[in-house]
């Protein structure tokens, strides 16, 4: 059916089939729907569904669900915005499954959409100290797919590790690191962990199907041993915390007699500025202003040389 309808164009239409119907904008649907495809086996339960997304979604309006078969589930909801946040929030996941989303066009069908790709957010380690930054980390992981740069950036140091939201195509295996060269000509290899990570083929290091369903695996007929992996748990990062505050700027250090010097400066020049004075004239303010000075530099010379000074006479 879906050869049929993809090469139309080569068939004969009759007079019935060959007359087109225009379909008004009126007559569409006015919701906003996202196609979610299911990597398992297992049959899917709506129920289970809707008692698993709602509370993690917290849609104002709710939503509806309807299961397309093939293992595609449709979400509809009210307004776009709840279906941006959704999506910005990959990877989702169903009973450790992954699932993969795609934003239906509301002229188009459900054919076109992709399903290829999910995002991650990667944590990259073992980054040289001096290399150690954000620009650096996504030039990294510009092998593993297409960086995203979020609306509303997050916290990017993790303190051992720097985070970078990738766009990856899950048809292929994840990158499990990737080898930088140096400027002294020293090969240094850099580690990924992926956040929310769900089942992953450990044989083949895929997302879309479990051990059990590995080609690798059924082509060995068994004979793959633990030894023969290439994936395992070790790729998938720790819950990031991100109120934990890893970089702080200090300020420039002052001494506590300074600090107290600079406080009483401050108290008087705001003092000789107040509406008291504002009507003197330029020399009363400025015989006024020696006045109250005249405490403070003998104090401060107290302070720092220990020697006392006798108080001057004001000039008139």
């Amino acid at each position: 059916m879906d050869d049929l309808t993809k090469h139309w164009s080569s068939l004969s239409l009759s007079g019935r089939e060959g007359s087109s119907l225009r379909l008004k904008k009126e007559q569409a649907a006015d919701d906003f729907t996202i196609a979610a495809r299911f990597f398992t086996k297992r049959a899917l339960n709506i129920d289970a569904i809707a008692r698993t997304f709602s509370p993690l979604w917290r849609s104002k309006k709710g939503f509806s669900i309807k299961n397309n078969g093939d293992h595609i589930i449709l979400f509809s909801f009210d307004n776009e915005e709840e279906v941006d946040r959704i999506l910005s929030s990959e990877p989702w996941c169903f009973d450790r499954y992954l699932m993969a989303f795609s934003k239906i066009n509301k002229e188009s069908s459900l054919e076109v959409c992709n399903f290829n790709k999910v995002s991650f957010w990667v944590q990259v380690y073992d980054i040289p100290l001096c290399y150690k930054n954000k620009e650096v980390a996504e030039q990294i992981c510009e092998t593993i797919g297409i960086i995203q740069h979020p609306k509303d950036p997050p916290n990017y140091d993790g303190g051992s590790f720097i985070r970078v939201r990738v766009s990856i195509d899950i048809s292929l295996p994840l990158c499990r690191g990737r080898l930088i060269t140096l400027d002294d000509d020293r090969v240094h290899w850099v580690s990924f962990k992926y956040e929310i990570l769900p089942n992953l083929c450990y044989w083949c290091g895929r997302l879309t199907h479990s051990d059990k369903d590995c080609e690798k695996w059924i082509d060995s007929k068994g004979s793959l041993q633990h030894e023969d992996l290439q994936f395992g748990a070790w790729m998938s990062a720790p819950p990031f915390v991100a109120a934990r505050k890893n970089v702080m700027a200090v300020p420039v250090f002052l001494p506590r007699r300074k600090r107290k010097l600079r406080s009483k400066m401050h108290q008087l020049r705001h003092h000789t500025h107040t509406k008291r004075t504002s009507r003197w004239s330029l020399n009363q303010q400025a015989t006024a202003r020696r006045q109250l000075m005249l405490p403070v530099r003998t104090w401060a010379l107290t302070q720092f040389t220990g020697v006392q000074t006798l108080p001057q006479t004001s000039r008139t």
